[in-house]
């Protein structure tokens, strides 16, 4: 079957699309309520996501089939800039919450431009090793930091531990007293009664809250979440531990029953009503708003460009890893339905889906593969099913919250827990003994950088080596194949046996660029003081960039000093171009020197070069 462009009606197919939307719909709301709960701003904030995003990038996107909403990836670079960001507010959540959704727009701001300018195709240039370093990060991140929910054990609520921080409380809560004395103008010293008098009001709730705060910023991560883990398993909950194991043992065993339904729906459904007719005394996710979502106008009314610069180069980062998992997603839709997806296009909606979802306080998304799957096998085929889906979810909060909020925490961990197992990339971690070197070198490296440091600069770290590794494998095999030869042992008896000390042939295959410069640059090196003519084979030369125009410039005005003739032969346009621009065609290689093939020049060769030995 013969591809075709993306330009079903929303009507065409509306039995399917409903049942696809269904579906999808019923998928994402687990995950929606997981996501939201582990990004730190709760489930309502997964939800919101789930249903703008989902809505409006598939009302404005260019994959007809595609699913969107609050994916892993984005949910785990998300956690992070809200847990950096809370830090910078000394964990008050709702004075926080407008910088955050702030980074969450300009996100959305970026992958519109991304669409505007079209480099949705720049998708095809990321490296597997990359990708598959990457996914497998996330991976590892989403089941390192749900051990501790997977154990019920909650460091901010651990006596041992707000004891710990209680000293470092009161030096914080002393910090602001006289952080505010500085900004009110009033010298310490000059005034240390009210500077006293402030530190009297200061209660043991106040310490308690901002100790709770401090051990939360120290068990955020992965790296708190592995100090603590020790602690988790010595004070394990039993309770949250088996309803976590139950919530996974049905998503992996209902699986092998049926697909039909789905097993993270299925388990959020049985745990949560056993833990509610058995009344047992799980912890719950807490309650989600009723009504529909309000706008976020502190966005806008507390919107400053000094407030907002620190962020940029985080929203941007955001942007382009939502533009990569929604345009990979893109890619399998496309080899499920047979159709092409409008890789600009689909940016263009993924921008308008988060821009939207940040101001009604959502957390961002991008497509998402699973749930996409889960349309294209239910029917879906076009924009519709992604609308009907996120509308399902709108219907389930309007009228379903109160439920909802009764949903233990346990089972979130357990559903992301296997969210993290599924995200990770086993062929990629199954090929590592068998691919190249560089190749396993730049997976590791990614993986292990994403876990440990920084996920956007472990991608672009990785693009960076596999850059260089890739430059550096060229330019050793074009200087395998680039040498220079006697031209008697090239073209055999075309030429007299005694021309071989006279004239000598460079071959270059491939570009001459700033990699293989210094093996071009020996070329002077290289050639016996009997030569009177050089000729530089470029057939095999498509391209030429700054650095190997210098280099050969050198080269030839070497040559040109020990008055050896230069012939070239083969140039193709771009490398003409630059030769012309900086006058080595015509003042070190005249028009009469450069031919279009070998046998041209060895005729010229033949009437022209003296034997001398």
């Amino acid at each position: 079957m013969t591809e075709r462009k993306n330009k079903t009606g929303l009507l065409s197919n509306v039995r399917g699309d409903i049942f696809g939307g269904l579906t999808a719909g019923i998928v994402a709301l687990p995950l929606a309520l997981a996501f939201g709960v582990q990004s730190g701003l709760g489930a309502p904030a997964g939800l919101y996501g789930a249903i703008f995003i989902g809505f409006f990038a598939s009302l404005f996107g260019g994959t007809n089939t595609q699913i969107s909403g609050p994916t892993a990836p984005m949910t785990a670079v998300s956690m992070l800039i809200i847990a950096g960001i809370l830090a910078e507010f000394d964990g008050n959540v709702k004075l926080a919450t407008p910088a955050i959704l702030t980074v969450f727009l300009l996100a959305g701001i970026f992958q519109l431009i991304l669409g505007f300018v079209k480099s949705g195709s720049l998708i095809k240039y990321i490296p597997y090793p990359v990708v598959s370093g990457f996914m497998s990060g996330i991976g590892v991140i989403i089941i390192i930091t749900q051990l501790l929910p997977l154990f019920g054990y909650n460091p901010s609520q651990d006596t041992n531990n707000i004891r710990h921080f209680k000293a470092q409380a009161e030096e914080v809560l002393l910090d602001k007293i006289l952080q505010e004395e500085v900004d009110e103008g009033l010298l310490v010293l000059d005034h240390f009664e009210e500077t006293i008098k402030r530190s009297s009001e200061i209660t043991e709730a106040d310490i308690l809250n901002e100790s709770k705060t401090l051990v939360s910023s120290d068990s955020a991560g992965v790296i708190g979440s592995l100090r603590y883990l020790p602690k988790a398993i010595q004070n394990i909950n039993w309770l949250e531990f088996i309803l976590a194991l139950v919530t996974i043992f049905i998503i992996f065993g209902f699986k092998r029953i049926t697909k039909a339904v789905p097993s993270t729906l299925v388990a959020l459904l049985v745990v949560s009503l056993v833990v509610y007719f058995a009344q047992l005394n799980a912890l719950k996710i807490g309650e989600i708003p009723k009504g529909f979502p309000k706008l976020n106008y502190e966005i806008f009314t507390q919107f400053s460009i000094s407030s907002v610069m620190p962020y940029i180069f985080t929203a941007f980062s955001l942007a382009l890893l939502g533009a990569i998992d929604s345009l990979l997603t893109s890619v399998v839709a496309d080899n499920m339905t047979k159709t092409r997806h409008d890789s600009n296009r689909e940016l263009f909606g993924q921008g308008i889906g988060n821009s939207i979802a940040a101001i009604f306080g959502g957390i961002p998304g991008a497509g998402a593969t699973i749930r996409t799957v889960v349309n294209i096998d239910a029917g879906g085929k076009t924009k519709l099913s992604g609308m009907i889906a996120a509308l399902l979810l709108l219907t389930i909060l309007l009228a379903l919250g109160p439920f909802a909020s009764q949903i233990p925490k346990a089972v979130l961990a357990g559903i992301l827990l296997t969210v993290g197992i599924g995200v990770m990339d086993y062929k990629g971690l199954k090929a590592l003994p068998s691919m190249p070197k560089a190749d396993a070198i730049v997976l590791i490296l990614v993986l292990v950088l994403t876990v440990f440091w920084d996920l956007i600069f472990a991608v672009a770290l990785g693009l960076v080596v596999s850059s260089l590794m890739f430059m550096k494998n060229i330019s050793s095999l074009s200087a395998k194949k680039s040498k220079v030869v006697p031209l008697g042992n090239k073209i055999g008896d075309q030429l007299p046996a005694n021309y071989k000390e006279e004239v000598f042939v460079k071959e270059i295959d491939g570009p001459l660029f700033f990699g293989s410069t210094s093996d071009f640059q020996k070329l002077s090196m290289e050639i016996p003081k009997t030569a009177s003519d050089v000729v530089l084979n470029m057939r095999e030369v498509p391209y030429m960039d700054k650095s190997g125009l210098n280099a050969m410039e050198d080269v030839l005005l070497g040559l040109s000093e020990n008055n050896i003739e230069i012939l070239v032969v083969g140039l193709d346009t771009q490398p003409r171009y630059l030769m012309e621009s900086i006058d080595i065609i015509p003042d070190l290689v005249p028009e009469n020197k450069i031919f279009q093939n070998m046998e041209s020049c060895v005729a010229w060769i033949k009437e022209n070069v003296e034997d001398k030995y």
